[in-house]
């Protein structure tokens, strides 16, 4: 085999390897320099959820209430206007520093690390899943 041979498969191999890297995407769930800066703003005792995939992709929804309703209904405080979501499809409850989902008999459920859950306590950094909705859930650093 020649050497001018030898260099073009190398250019051709070294160009796969560039195309296969650029067809890897960043983690999906990274957050965002602003994001990362609303998360650690987060008043102690609150939490944020984030919608990573499904419709209104990236926004945000404090968690500083005691009880939260999640659902399609107007009046519910997180308001997900789509059909996979019930009108009355969750609660998120906050006691004693912990959050909790509770699904309120939804047709679709409500999923927490990609298993359907009737309730469920929220760690920092799970996803949700409500209808089309995946959410990612963080909560304040403790104060120190």
């Amino acid at each position: 085999m020649s050497n001018e041979n030898q260099q073009n498969q190398g250019e051709e191999l070294d160009a796969t390897r560039n195309f296969s890297a650029d067809l890897i995407a960043e983690d999906p769930f990274a957050l965002s320099a602003d994001e990362q800066a609303a998360v650690d703003a987060l008043p102690a005792g609150n939490a944020l959820l984030i919608v990573r995939r499904g419709p209104n992709k990236g926004s945000r929804f404090l968690l500083d209430q005691d009880l939260v309703t999640v659902g399609r209904h107007p009046n519910a405080d997180i308001f997900l206007d789509d059909v996979t979501v019930s009108r009355r499809h969750a609660e998120i409850s906050r006691a004693d520093g912990k959050f909790t989902i509770k699904d309120l008999a939804s047709l679709n459920g409500t999923y927490y690390q990609g298993s359907r859950v009737d309730s469920q306590v929220l760690v920092n950094a799970a996803e949700l899943q409500v209808g089309k909705y995946h959410f990612t859930f963080y909560s304040a650093k403790k104060a120190s």
